[in-house]
């Protein structure tokens, strides 16, 4: 017989509280209902913490219970104590980046010269497909220009630490994923001004200058700090707080833009979320085939797939609040954050049951 845990009583208890939020959508209740949706969340991510195929589940199901809370609640994440919240996104963002810098060194970067084939395949695929994919996409809506600005700006942004996570879960090849990263990361303070002037002017005006001088002091600085203090203070504690301290500063980021773009979600939330679904799959599906168009190997592929498909919404976020368009050019990014992540997980957790063969299998095969 099964054994009941207090996790499958959770989920339990989930699934009827689900029921009721579902009676309530139906009967025009939905205002009503913010309560229960935080309970829900929280019962769901609780259940899913005890149980190991599920637990890479509970990040994102927490995302969604602070923009819940965010749309339910904003003024508890927009103004406090006469200081807007959105003050704290370039903050948080540099800590992220800080965060990034103390688990790199400057051997890390080695591999770029080892493998710089895939390398270069992989950062050339997420600076074609995305931008390319989010203009497209931005054209063919009917959105405020600002707010299609941001769904160019989400493809013109470099992938995240989150890709990483979901290439090491996905049996890609994470060392190629994690250099991936780091230099299109390092690239952005140039590359991005210069791909948004290019393919958003037409929406918004675009200082090419000044946007690569916020991406640097957003990106640069505090990755050649934590470079630095990972050479010369390099501690246990650290290294196992920062991945938690980052996530942590990615949920409040996407809640506090919610809550400031409140309004403009609720209006187009759902066309906007149908358009950001799309770029992200997009985004997987041209990746992984831009590789094999190269005949990268079937673990590369993977690795490039994800790295296109999962960009840094925090970034994005970062950008749009540095030229003071949180509400409307930040929303994209916000959307992206949480769908990218469940669809990783799942694309990740599709690939984990399917363990690529390497070329050595491969010849022993036939």
């Amino acid at each position: 017989m099964k054994k009941i845990t207090i996790y499958s009583v959770a989920l339990a208890l989930a699934a009827l509280l689900f029921l009721v939020l579902l009676g309530m959508i139906f009967m025009g209740k939905i205002d009503e209902s913010g309560v229960l949706f935080l309970l829900f969340f929280a019962l769901l991510a609780f259940g899913f913490s005890g149980y190991k195929s599920l637990s890479g589940l509970v990040f994102t199901i927490m995302i969604f219970a602070g923009v819940s809370a965010a749309l339910y609640y904003p003024e508890l994440f927009t103004v406090i104590a006469g200081i807007k919240l959105t003050v704290l996104i370039i903050p948080l963002i540099q800590i992220i980046m800080f965060g990034m810098g103390t688990s790199m060194s400057i051997k890390d970067f080695a591999s770029v010269f080892k493998t710089p084939r895939g390398v270069f395949i992989g950062v050339c695929a997420q600076l074609l497909i995305m931008p390319l994919v989010g203009f497209a996409l931005a054209k063919a809506s009917s959105f405020p220009p600002e707010i299609a600005a941001g769904i160019v700006l989400i493809g013109c942004s470099p992938s995240g630490v989150a890709s990483n996570v979901m290439a090491y879960l996905a049996n890609a090849n994470l060392a190629l994923s994690i250099t991936i990263t780091s230099i299109a990361t390092l690239l952005a303070p140039f590359l991005t001004p210069l791909l948004m002037k290019l393919l958003a002017g037409e929406f918004i005006e675009i200082n090419v200058i000044d946007m690569m001088w916020s991406i640097t002091k957003m990106i640069i600085i505090p990755i050649g700090a934590g470079l630095l203090f990972n050479k010369f203070f390099k501690t246990k504690w650290l290294d196992k707080a920062m991945p938690m301290v980052s996530m942590l500063a990615i949920g409040i980021i996407i809640t506090i833009i919610t809550a400031a773009g409140r309004d403009s979600l609720l209006e187009i939330g759902g066309i906007l979320m149908l358009l950001v679904l799309i770029h992200n799959i997009f985004g997987y599906l041209l990746g992984y085939w831009f590789a094999r168009l190269f005949k990268m190997t079937e673990q590369d592929a993977r690795t490039i797939a994800i790295e296109v498909g999962m960009q840094n919404g925090g970034l994005a976020s970062g950008i749009a609040n540095s030229l003071g368009k949180i509400a409307t050019m930040g929303l994209a990014p916000a959307v992206f954050g949480p769908l990218m992540n469940v669809t990783g997980s799942m694309l990740a957790s599709y690939w984990h049951k399917k363990p690529p063969k390497i070329r050595g299998q491969a010849a022993l095969a036939d």
